[in-house]
């Protein structure tokens, strides 16, 4: 008699937390954030919804969970894409998520370039708006959206202007944390705000303003 195998719990779950991340991502860009419901979210991924309130305490927990491992999904495939084309490790520093070329001003136009792609992509744009108009009702969730999301993005930025403060390329006094904020919130404001086109040429002027400033040169 052929001995029957006991059903895999850990990949089990796997699969219910794949389908619950799946469907939040879905359903808040169908119905937005609104009217999304961990009922909804139950019966789009198969689950019980005792399953999902086992996991997490709402709604808003479910979709950061969801949208975060979307992010890191694309940042490994974004490492995978820079790795060079004969199976060598790209640029230097490539594998902390922003390439180092040497030339601060081509790198930061390549990362705020995909950073537009990404904002303009409705499978990230829905999500995004939607944790980040929630994290300011909700102190809790908005704390965690920024330590685990947004925070540890703009670190990428911060060593990066580090490596050119430690190559000279940027005056010796300059303030990472700071510099970053002046391409990086001007172009969140304009995406979360629709005050304008978000495109390529956008985060290019928007590079070149930070890095030369205004003045006549």
């Amino acid at each position: 008699m052929a001995q029957k195998t006991a059903p895999d719990s850990t990949r089990r779950s796997e699969r219910s937390r794949r389908a619950i991340y799946d469907a939040a991502l879905a359903l808040v860009g169908e119905v937005g954030y609104a009217k999304l419901t961990i009922e909804a979210i139950a019966a789009r991924a198969g689950v019980g919804k005792q399953t999902i309130y086992r996991w997490w305490s709402s709604k808003g927990a479910v979709l950061l969970d969801a949208f975060l491992d979307l992010a890191e999904q694309a940042s490994r495939a974004a490492e995978e894409g820079r790795d060079g084309v004969d199976g060598t490790e790209g640029a230097e520093g490539a594998e902390a998520g922003i390439p180092n070329s040497g030339d601060l001003e081509a790198d930061l136009k390549y990362v705020l370039r995909a950073t537009v792609d990404e904002f303009n992509d409705p499978k990230y744009d829905a999500p995004y708006r939607a944790l980040a108009a929630e994290g300011l009702l909700n102190p809790e969730l908005g704390a965690e959206f920024v330590e685990k999301l947004l925070e540890p993005q703009l670190q990428l930025y911060v060593k990066r202007v580090e490596q050119a403060r430690e190559a000279g390329h940027v005056a010796p006094d300059i303030d990472a944390r700071i510099a970053l904020e002046l391409w990086a919130s001007p172009l969140a404001q304009r995406w979360l705000m629709r005050s304008g086109p978000l495109t390529h040429e956008y985060a290019d002027r928007l590079v070149e303003y930070a890095l030369h400033g205004i003045m006549p040169r």
